[in-house]
């Protein structure tokens, strides 16, 4: 076959335009026959999977030599065309198009033959197991049907066939990938329908199989390198190590960490490869694992899959570095919320030892990014056992309110003495310099200023009485807290000290809420509760004052007191135990209210009632009186007492005041029930323990009572006469006039005594 190429070289000087007309003509039909014969060689290969190797060949052989000719005919063509622009530029313009579009089919044809050649070398790379090889082979195939796509003049059911070949292709290298995967790294796990718990961890197993030859360097074995770049190029690798990376964290490294008698044993066989598998320590009796332990733990793990897994290269990154970006975050977190926060010491002398930890920290973290798991900026284990001081006050101050919670919702009725000798355990704190200095100072011009009159001892002490036991641990709870703060750095004092003070305000919330019913049911838990806040009153007025030199100058400078809430302790106090008198109060007018007004006693059933009335009354008394004993203060219980007292006998005057006729048998009948107030109303002033104390509170009655004496002076009128009462008023300088008006003395004559000139007498001297 006569190369056209060669004929026209080998004519000199111009071509005829007749002539390269023809000669293009003939190459057009030559370009077309080549491209119908390539064609439908792709097809019987790739649509009707027909074979035709020698065929092909041949036909690629053609293409080439054709492509040789297309360049060689088309700078002759440039040339003459550029020799003869100015003749006939129409022409040579028509030529050139029409030897472009041969061009372009050439090119296309060249794809064809690239895509088959990547799609041939691609099938043999993969029965050689040359991963790597057959995923970039088919990259190179996949980028020339990309290329075949851009070509509007491409046939769309060729092409059809070519994206579907590829995709069966790539598909089987994914599925021989994902099966030597399956052969190199082999998981045992429990069933997913055991719980998660110490026992089914114990079956967990990684089998890292070496495969390889015993002449290969220490490392992963090339097999697994392979498949690992070879996903890497073909992009799984992201999806199959994203996979392994939540079984490894959910199935060993957070067990690890969260169960401090589990460990992991690694054993080599020759014949399985490595094996990672947890093991139970039976010896171990720890609830919480050391920070140091589980470094170590996880570390072995770490260290055991780098050296045989993944200490490989994929890209510019290694896929340690991978899996490291998949699991730091979670495993981080989990190592603080399960192991560095219980680590953070309970109280402030620990500190120290914790520097330890620290450098523990560090030393993991340092060897993660050696290992490429963590990358330079990443230090969230280390920033967090570095700043324990914060840590400490916060689990500190937490342990705190939650201790402090418990102590207030805890049963009030367990109670402790206090007497006026009682003192706080305040513990020993150094004098500060500027305190020693004033000392030094001071003892140097020393002057005598003492006062002759001296206040007594028990002076600004709290009264003996009785308050919770819950209170007084309370207020330990508070002390020792503020201790803490001495000597912490200022962040941590001032976290310490505001606790305590949450502390109180979480009193006067809880305590009124938690015990409200309770508190208006028994009498005896609104003293103590009375007394509580009296206390603690009485200890916030210098604890503050204690501390105050030796906490950071942020705190001491304005801010180191709690003299702010003692009005609220005190108010606090003083209405619980006043909506305790209210209730009181409230029965016993309600028993008066049964008496029927204390008329008509004559009346066997209504002086029964009445009766009744008074006798519950004193009943009632005597049982607060015998509740409140050793509880309150002497001064708050005879007051207390005597304000009920005074509210019984009150309205027992006011009824009898309101009697408008009082026969002389009524008179009589009411003497006799106001002669158990008179008796027995002393009786209930039993504020101490031992009787024979109590006699000088019962003859106090009228210091306590205010209508006590108006209700003596009430009783001797119901027995007087006319002449008894006018004595006893005396011009208004007698007793009678001291607790009675002359308006109040006269209706009382009438109620008692008839109409007669002798009472008339008598009313006149009532003036």
């Amino acid at each position: 076959m006569a190369s056209f190429v060669t004929e026209v070289l080998a004519s000199s000087g111009k071509l005829e335009k007749e002539d390269l007309s023809c000669k293009i003509s003939k190459l057009s039909r030559k370009v077309e026959d080549t491209k119908e014969e390539v064609c439908e060689m792709i097809n019987k290969k790739y649509n009707d999977f027909l074979p035709s190797l020698q065929g092909s060949e041949e036909l690629m052989l053609e293409v080439d030599e054709v492509s040789k000719e297309m360049d060689v005919l088309k700078n002759c063509i440039e040339t003459e065309v550029q020799q003869n622009v100015h003749v006939a530029v129409a022409e040579y313009a028509k030529l050139k198009q029409q030897l472009e579009k041969n061009t372009v089919i050439i090119t296309m044809l060249g794809h064809l033959k690239e895509f088959h050649s990547a799609m041939e070398e691609s099938n043999k790379a993969l029965h050689d197991k040359k991963y790597v090889v057959a995923a970039n082979q088919l990259q190179r195939a996949k980028a020339t049907v990309d290329s075949l796509k851009g070509w509007k003049t491409s046939q769309l059911p060729l092409l059809s066939a070519l994206s579907s070949e590829l995709t069966v292709q790539r598909e089987n290298l994914i599925y021989h990938l994902g099966d030597e995967w399956k052969r190199l790294v082999i998981w045992r796990l429990p069933s997913s329908k055991e719980p998660a718990d110490l026992k089914s961890f114990l079956k967990v197993e990684l089998n890292l199989s070496h495969s390889g030859s015993k002449d290969e360097e220490p490392g992963p074995p090339a097999v697994l390198c392979s498949v690992l770049q070879a996903l890497a190029v073909q992009g799984d690798l992201q999806h199959k190590i994203k996979l392994f990376s939540q079984v490894l964290l959910k199935n060993m490294l957070k067990p690890l960490v969260m169960f401090p008698s589990l460990s992991v044993r690694v054993t080599e066989q020759q014949e399985k490869g490595t094996v990672l598998a947890l093991q139970s320590l039976e010896e171990s009796q720890e609830e919480r694992s050391t920070p140091s332990q589980v470094y170590s733990k996880l570390l072995l793990v770490l260290t055991t899959l780098h050296s045989h897994l993944l200490d490989v290269s994929i890209g510019d990154k290694k896929l340690s570095a991978i899996v490291g970006e998949l699991i730091w975050e979670e495993i981080s977190r989990c190592i603080i919320h399960e192991c560095l926060l219980y680590s953070i010491p309970n109280n402030s002398s620990q500190l120290e030892k914790y520097s330890a930890v620290i450098k523990d920290t560090e030393e993991f973290e340092k060897s993660l990014k050696e290992m490429e798991y963590l990358q330079g900026d990443s230090t969230d284990l280390l920033k967090y056992s570095q700043d324990v001081n914060c840590h400490f006050a916060r689990k500190k101050c937490k342990d705190v309110i939650v201790a402090a919670r418990k102590l207030m919702t805890s049963e009030m009725h367990n109670t402790v003495k206090i007497t006026p000798d009682y003192k706080l355990r305040l513990p020993k704190l150094p004098a500060p310099a500027s305190e020693q200095k004033v000392k030094q100072e001071s003892r140097k011009d020393e002057v005598t200023m003492e006062n002759s009159k001296q206040l007594s001892a028990w002076s600004l002490c709290l009264p003996a009485c009785r308050i919770s036991e819950s209170v007084q641990q309370l207020m330990e709870l508070a002390l020792n807290t503020l201790c803490e703060s001495v000597g912490s750095s200022t962040q941590c004092a001032l976290q310490l000290f505001f606790t305590v003070r949450n502390v109180f305000q979480l009193f006067d919330d809880v305590v009124p809420t938690y015990h409200k019913e309770n508190l208006l049911k028994f009498p005896h838990l609104a003293a103590i509760q009375h007394n509580n806040c009296m206390y603690l009153a009485h200890h916030l007025l210098t604890l503050g004052h204690h501390f105050r030199a030796h906490l950071p100058p942020l705190i001491s400078e304005g801010v180191a007191t709690f003299v702010d809430m003692v009005p609220g302790f005190r108010k606090l106090g003083a209405q619980c135990f006043l909506a305790q008198m209210h209730v009181q109060r409230a029965e016993l007018l309600e028993r008066l209210s049964t008496a029927h007004n204390f008329c008509n006693l004559d009346d066997e059933d209504n002086y029964i009632a009445a009766n009744k009335a008074v006798r519950q009354v004193i009943h009632q008394l005597k049982q607060l009186g015998t509740v409140w004993q050793d509880v309150l203060p002497v001064g708050i219980y005879c007051k207390a007492m005597g304000n009920l007292l005074n509210t019984a006998i009150t309205e027992v005057i006011a009824k009898i005041m309101m009697l408008e006729d009082i026969s002389s048998e009524d008179g009589e009948h009411l003497h006799t029930l106001c002669q158990p107030l008179i008796e027995e109303g002393p009786l209930v002033f039993i504020p101490l323990a031992e009787e024979n104390k109590n006699r000088k509170y019962q003859e106090e009655v009228p210091l306590y009572v205010r209508k006590w004496s108006t209700f003596k002076e009430l009783v001797i009128v119901l027995r007087a006469n006319l002449q008894e009462i006018v004595d006893r008023w005396a011009d208004r300088k007698g007793p009678l006039a001291v607790e009675f008006s002359s308006s109040e003395v006269k209706n009382l004559i009438r109620a008692l005594f008839q109409n007669t000139e002798r009472r008339a007498v008598a009313l006149t001297k009532i003036k």
